[in-house]
C-alpha cells in the first residue's frame, strides 16, 4: 500500500500546486482589472476642465447629525476648483493650487488659506482637478459590488491624516465618469458627494479661480 499512499501524497501537491497557480492567475487578473479601470478614469478626465451639479451629504457619526447641502462645482487645471453652494447657505470655496478662499456672504467673511493645507490627504475631493494624483496619492484597491451601474473603487491615503482615513469612488460602468465621493474621517464621520449632470465638454473660465475679496468683509486667516 506504500505506492497508493505516495500517489496520494504526490496527487494533494499536485492539487495544491494547481489552486496556487489559480490563485495566482487570479490576482494577476484583478490586478490587470484594476490597472485598465484607473486607465479608462485618466482617460476620461484627461481635459482642461469640466463642470457639474452636487449634492452633499455630510454626517457626524458620534452626534448622528447631518447636514444636506447642493450647489455647483468648476474644475480646471492645474489644480482649480471652485464650490458653490447655493443650499441651504450661499458660500464659495476656490483653490488654485496655491491659495485658497472660503467666502460666506451671510457672515460677510472671506477665511483665507494655502490650498495644499486644505485638500491635504484627499480632503475636499482635490483629485478631481488632478486626476494623475490618485496614482500618486492613494493606494487604490476594487471593492465587489453587485451594483450594475457603478465601479466601485477604494483610496487610502499614503499620507495618513485624522481628517481622511478613506474615501469611496462610485464609478459609471459606461462613461467611467465620478458619480460619487464619499470620505470617511478616523472618527467615522462621512462626507458624500455626488456629482449630478457632469459636463466634460465645459472648460470654466480662467477668472473664477480667484476672489476678489468684496470692500468691508472680515478677512480671516487659517493657521497655516
Amino acid at each position: 500500500m506504500k505506492w497508493s499512499i505516495r500517489c496520494v501524497v504526490l496527487a494533494l501537491v499536485l492539487i495544491g500546486l494547481n489552486r496556487a497557480d489559480v490563485t495566482t492567475a487570479d490576482a494577476t487578473g484583478a490586478a490587470d482589472s484594476l490597472e485598465k479601470l484607473i486607465e479608462q478614469i485618466e482617460r476620461r478626465y484627461d481635459v482642461p476642465g469640466f463642470t457639474a451639479d452636487f449634492h452633499q451629504i455630510s454626517t457626524i457619526k458620534a452626534m448622528d447629525i447631518a447636514d444636506e447641502a447642493d450647489g455647483k462645482i468648476y474644475v480646471r487645471k492645474p489644480e482649480m476648483m471652485r464650490w458653490e453652494y447655493e443650499k441651504p447657505d450661499p458660500q464659495i470655496i476656490i483653490t488654485n493650487a496655491e491659495r485658497l478662499w472660503i467666502y460666506r456672504p451671510l457672515d460677510n467673511q472671506v477665511i483665507l488659506g494655502k490650498a495644499p493645507a486644505f485638500l491635504a490627504g484627499g480632503k475636499g475631493a482635490g483629485f478631481l482637478a488632478d486626476i494623475k494624483m490618485l496614482r500618486r496619492k492613494f493606494t487604490i484597491s476594487q471593492v465587489s459590488s453587485d451594483d450594475e451601474h457603478y465601479h466601485v473603487l477604494k483610496l487610502v491615503p499614503r499620507d495618513k491624516t485624522a481628517d481622511v482615513a478613506d474615501i469611496l469612488l462610485l464609478v459609471a460602468k459606461e462613461s467611467y465618469t465620478v458619480h460619487q465621493v464619499v470620505t470617511y474621517n478616523a472618527y467615522g464621520d462621512e462626507t458624500r458627494i455626488t456629482l449630478l449632470n457632469a459636463r466634460i465638454d465645459q472648460v470654466p473660465d480662467q477668472s473664477l479661480f480667484t476672489l476678489t475679496i468684496p470692500e468691508g468683509t472680515d478677512v480671516v486667516t487659517m493657521d497655516e
